[in-house]
């Protein structure tokens, strides 16, 4: 770990054992363990490059008071498509805050995501039929849910399910997920723990999280745990399918460590100018997701420059509508977050509404309504 002026700076590890398929000049590599065949490059170059404009829309909105807050995916969009799109579609995900691109994947629409983060709705869509869990804000909380849901589908004999459940670096800090990771390996759960590590818990260093590289975490607990260029989409694709395939087959749970950087900040409510320094993100830059395979595709001649303005028109296009959207949707409703507590009313439930409701009015006409 290196400091200056009270500022941490990461190092990238030269690790033997990190999976890369594709490297950071758009050069397709090979690995014996993870061959590709039919994998469309295209098709995830396009996912990207919507999902990013997606994301800068949103922070804009965030910006403009459209939104309360936003988390960002910037720099981390190989790792959620790549992993997202090696699902099957009976797989189950159980996401954090910020999987936008796995919630792309899996059908979720964009305006959705946007609701939440404006406060006009917990999650609007029905998990089950887009085999995609609603949000979980509160840290590590999800890997619970997910060992639990994967048991679940385990006692039923499903065979050709399996589950993936995302959360980042500062999270295996938590004690959910060191408990979701005994659980998972006792009973031999078919569950895929799915680790972005961005390097930083909010304004904590990976190096105050951990002493060792976190997949090797997996050792301990009694299952396999690999780690990847979190920013090489194909390497990404290549190990979660993997991973998933052996869920499924009955080899238990697998720790996936996607080496990944946070270009942005933690939320809209963080300023990361005050704990990491600007080479580090310069760095970074420099190993963008989407800029390698867009290099890769045009070295290996598979992209023509119109497939790229077509792209590009695209997103523009898809920006515009979650743009618009969000700007016509109604107003936050505080209120609404007794509507869906219980089935029905009861006595504790309406003394604590009542009481909300006072103190939203206490500033001023209409502010709690």
């Amino acid at each position: 770990m290196t400091v200056e002026t009270g500022v941490v700076t990461t190092v990238v590890p030269q690790d033997t054992e990190l999976i890369q398929l594709l490297t950071p000049e758009g050069e397709r590599t090979g690995h014996p363990d993870y061959p590709l065949d039919d994998v469309d490059l295209k098709g995830l170059y396009r996912d990207m490059v919507l999902v990013r404009r997606i994301d800068t829309e949103a922070i804009s909105l965030q910006r403009q008071g459209e939104l309360g807050i936003w988390a960002s995916l910037l720099g981390q969009e190989a790792a959620q498509i790549g992993s997202g799109r090696a699902l099957s579609p009976k797989d189950m995900a159980f996401p954090t805050y910020r999987e936008h691109g796995v919630a792309w994947c899996r059908g979720v629409d964009p305006v959705k995501l946007l609701e939440l983060y404006r406060g006009v709705s917990h999650g609007g869509w029905n998990p089950e039929e887009h085999k995609f869990q609603l949000y979980t804000i509160v840290i590590g909380a999800q890997t619970l849910h997910a060992t639990g849901y994967a048991m679940g589908i385990q006692r039923d004999g499903a065979d050709d399910e399996a589950v993936i459940v995302y959360f980042g670096d500062g999270a295996t800090s938590q004690g959910d997920v060191n408990e979701a990771f005994i659980w998972a390996s006792v009973f031999n759960a078919p569950v895929v723990f799915f680790c972005q590590n961005n390097q930083w818990a909010i304004s904590e260093p990976l190096e105050r999280q951990s002493r060792i590289p976190l997949y090797q975490r997996a050792r301990g607990f009694g299952f396999p745990g690999v780690r990847v260029d979190g920013n090489d989409v194909l390497a990404c694709y290549a190990v979660t399918r993997k991973a998933l395939r052996a869920a499924r087959e009955g080899q238990g749970p697998t720790l996936i460590e996607a080496f990944t950087y946070r270009m942005g900040a933690h939320t809209t409510t963080d300023d990361p100018t005050r704990y990491r320094l600007a080479s580090e993100l310069e760095t970074w830059k420099l190993r963008d997701p989407i800029e390698r395979v867009k290099s890769y595709l045009i070295r290996s001649g598979q992209a023509e420059p119109s497939f790229f303005d077509e792209i590009d028109a695209e997103a523009k296009r898809v920006g515009g509508r979650v743009r618009e959207a969000c700007r016509t949707m109604p107003d936050p409703a505080p209120m609404a977050l007794f509507d869906h507590v219980y089935a029905g009313q009861n006595r504790i439930l309406a003394g604590e509404r009542q009481r909300y409701a006072e103190y939203l009015d206490s500033f001023g006409e209409g502010a709690g309504r």
